[in-house]
């Protein structure tokens, strides 16, 4: 047995410490940055269901923010989009697992994108619960050695080494977290995780020495968490939770009382499951929930109240841009980060 007696931390344990800035106004903030000769605002929606819809990636690509496409859209369907919305395909992910049945629909998807002049997806996502396995790696290396046109996003994990390993098997950018999510119970059923800050912060700073990326995938609750993450080091942030219940989700609307909610499950639910994989295998457990969350409208909203929060956070800070937020980032640990006594 070893314990790590190191205090690791959450979002909510930490508050940015102000500085000056030379900016005048929150308009004058660059949002965007350059990402393997690509522009773009790096927030991405997750691969889940209600978040990760096509609906979405064509809503947030008018944006610059990305997509990463739920893994059950079936080879037809994918073809359809990315050639009838080549505008917003370099802003959409191409999600699968590790599966004979991913590989051999992406394989079938990488021709057919070749036969119509490459108007495919700049980035892959190879997406799985526990990213520790050897397994894993060995996949993820023969995929980058055969599809290197890709830019390679896979997890997740929330340890530098592992990071670092991933790195070496070919992947351009790792994606960090495991148990952070709203609706994901890895940390109840299976006692694994890390404080989400923490795994950002060491994590970023490995995948960086190794000439690497990293996305923050779970547990942003609200701007401010954005803004943390960006300052923990976070190249990229990835929102669940935080985009379910708009009308770009597709979610299933509830009736009488609840006809004001949206339903809302984690990928390795038992709901999830029995919808595309007939349900759980003996040998697994339910690791994610199924909850109702408030409807939304649309998502423009809320994305437009996450931007302002970051450009907000970069004022404070003294960052022109969020590709300046970690390097000019200072925080102090706190007991307790908001008054709640009128609510939270």
């Amino acid at each position: 047995m070893q314990i790590d007696h190191d205090v690791k931390l959450d979002y909510s344990d930490v508050l940015l410490i102000p500085n000056r800035s030379t900016l005048t106004s929150r308009s004058e903030v660059d949002l965007t940055i350059n990402i393997f000769d690509q522009k773009i605002v790096p927030v991405i929606a997750a691969n889940m269901d209600g978040v990760g819809t096509f609906e979405m990636a064509r809503e947030m690509g008018k944006l610059g923010m990305m997509v990463a496409l739920t893994k059950h859209y079936s080879l037809e369907d994918l073809v359809d989009f990315y050639t009838q919305n080549f505008e917003y395909s370099k802003y959409t992910m191409y999600s699968l697992g590790t599966s004979l049945k991913d590989r051999e629909k992406f394989v079938e998807f990488n021709k057919q994108m070749e036969e119509v002049d490459k108007s495919g997806p700049s980035f892959v996502c190879v997406d799985v619960a526990n990213g520790y396995t050897r397994y894993f790696e060995d996949y993820l290396t023969e995929f980058a050695e055969t599809f290197p046109q890709y830019v390679l996003v896979a997890g997740n994990v929330v340890t530098p080494e592992q990071t670092d390993r991933l790195i070496e098997c070919g992947v351009n950018i790792v994606k960090i977290g495991l148990g952070p999510g709203s609706v994901c119970t890895t940390r109840k059923v299976a006692g694994v995780g890390c404080p989400q800050f923490s795994a950002v912060h060491d994590c970023a700073i490995a995948a960086h020495d190794a000439g690497g990326l990293i996305i923050a995938d779970g547990g942003i609750t609200c701007p401010g968490d954005a803004a943390k993450a960006f300052g923990a080091g976070a190249d990229m942030i990835m929102l669940g939770g935080y985009l379910a219940g708009h009308d770009e989700g597709g979610g299933v609307r509830g009736i009488g009382i609840l006809n004001n909610t949206v339903e809302f499950y984690g990928m390795a639910s038992k709901e999830a499951q029995d919808a595309h994989n007939g349900g759980i295998a003996a040998y697994r457990a339910s690791e994610g929930k199924i909850v109702r969350v408030p409807y939304r409208g649309a998502v423009q909203d809320t994305l437009s109240d996450l931007m302002g929060g970051i450009r907000s956070a970069c004022t404070y800070i003294g960052a022109e841009s969020i590709s300046e937020m970690h390097r000019k980032a200072r925080f102090v640990r706190v007991n307790r980060q908001l008054n709640n006594v009128f609510g939270s």
